[in-house]
């Protein structure tokens, strides 16, 4: 199958090659439940080489950067409280962690989570965290940018390989909240 979006050499939709995803992803493609179908999530292997966003378009196509959106983990703090949650970003912009996420958490103070804490509660590789397989019980903040776009190329939960994932889909993720201005501009 062709990909929707960038220059990759083989697609496959998610449900086909469960057993290539790390297993809370493959959990969250085998329940979907959202109004888009499982089988428009689609899976693309790339070598892990290129993992990181700015040569990963270099080597898959220039217009992957406007399509392509970064999943990151912050901790939010309040009375001696954490509350992880993940950010979903266009690649083109930074998470507002001090404004959107702090106040949307209701934190007194707003972080990225330390790199040994993202990838130990979310059991995926730094550079490929992806919002689907997270833990159930975190928020999961969208910005509304991304939803908005036809398909978006995310992480699979390991720097080997990626998801292509309709937009609307990303605001029928368990715990997911959309909004304006999450992704700020650099």
């Amino acid at each position: 199958m062709d990909a929707p979006i960038g220059n990759f050499d083989e697609a496959t939709p998610a449900p086909d090659c469960l057993d290539g995803l790390i297993g809370p992803v493959a959990d969250a493609v085998r329940h979907w439940a959202g109004s888009v179908p499982a089988e428009q999530i689609i899976y693309v292997e790339t070598d892990p080489q290129w993992a990181d966003t700015a040569v990963f378009v270099e080597h898959y196509g220039r217009e992957l950067l406007e399509q392509s959106a970064n999943c990151v983990v912050v901790a939010g703090k309040r009375g001696g409280e954490t509350t992880l949650a993940a950010c979903v970003v266009l690649s083109t912009t930074r998470v507002d962690v001090n404004g959107v996420v702090r106040r949307q958490l209701g934190a007194r103070k707003a972080s990225f989570a330390a790199m040994d804490t993202a990838t130990g509660e979310t059991g995926m590789e730094y550079g490929g965290i992806t919002p689907l397989g997270l833990p159930g019980d975190w928020p999961v903040l969208v910005d509304s940018a991304v939803v908005d776009l036809p398909y978006v190329l995310v992480g699979s939960g390991r720097r080997r390989g990626k998801l292509l994932v309709p937009g609307k889909a990303f605001a029928e993720i368990p715990g997911a909240v959309v909004l304006e201005g999450l992704g700020a501009a650099v």
